[in-house]
């Protein structure tokens, strides 16, 4: 397997993304991309006592033990931003720790991918290869990259502009809310007077996305 040509440091930002072999659906139904975030959530904690499959199995009692002790642990990463697409999905990460962004996909796609075969009675991977990731280099770079990520479903044609903020399976919506457990939101919206602004800087792009979307299928296998 060749090596990653982007080296993961510690407190730096990355833009990691992959998607379905052979360009085929990861996400079928709205259970598929419940499963998935649910994946993100639990499996960015360095320690987990029980698979997620058995995990889900407990009470609800049970489970949100589980889960405040592993709050108390290191996280392998800091989850700025995401989106799961139909065939792909894009994150906004800050590694934590020594390998961190690396054991937290292995762990998500790993988990997600025995998910999505024992579902559909299927075999071998889902994701295709070792994810891509790339460095980022500036808070410019962050703000413009959190903003791609929350207008994909728009620029991909999934939703309507008028829909996006209702998107599930996007952190956009929390990024608008008072607070999140899930979303590392300071990064970015540190550079904006208010949430709403954050808005606006996102809607107010769209169409200049939808071009890029457009120059990215000329020049992309």
């Amino acid at each position: 397997m060749p090596g990653r040509s982007t080296i993961l440091v510690n407190e730096e930002y990355y833009h990691i993304f992959n998607r379905g072999v052979a360009r085929q659906p990861t996400f079928l139904n709205r259970n598929d991309y419940k499963r998935a975030l649910l994946t993100l959530s639990y499996y960015r904690f360095t320690s987990q006592t029980v698979r997620l499959s058995r995990f889900k199995e407990f009470s609800q009692e049970e489970r949100n033990r589980i889960v405040a002790n592993m709050q108390k642990k290191e996280k392998f990463a800091e989850i700025v931003s995401f989106v799961f697409m139909p065939n792909h999905f894009h994150l906004l990460l800050k590694q934590t720790i020594d390998n961190g962004i690396s054991h937290f996909l292995s762990k998500f796609t790993n988990s997600y991918t025995k998910y999505f075969n024992t579902k559909y009675n299927r075999v071998g991977p889902v994701f295709q290869g070792v994810f891509k990731s790339v460095h980022i280099d500036s808070d410019e770079q962050l703000l413009h990259l959190s903003r791609y990520i929350h207008l994909n479903p728009v620029v991909s044609v999934v939703v309507e502009k008028q829909n996006l903020l209702s998107y599930p399976w996007s952190s956009f919506p929390e990024f608008l809310t008072e607070q999140s457990d899930l979303i590392f939101r300071g990064p970015v919206l540190e550079h904006f007077q208010t949430a709403d602004h954050y808005k606006k800087f996102v809607f107010d792009n769209i169409d200049y996305g939808r071009k890029l979307e457009e120059i990215k299928h000329l020049v992309l296998e």
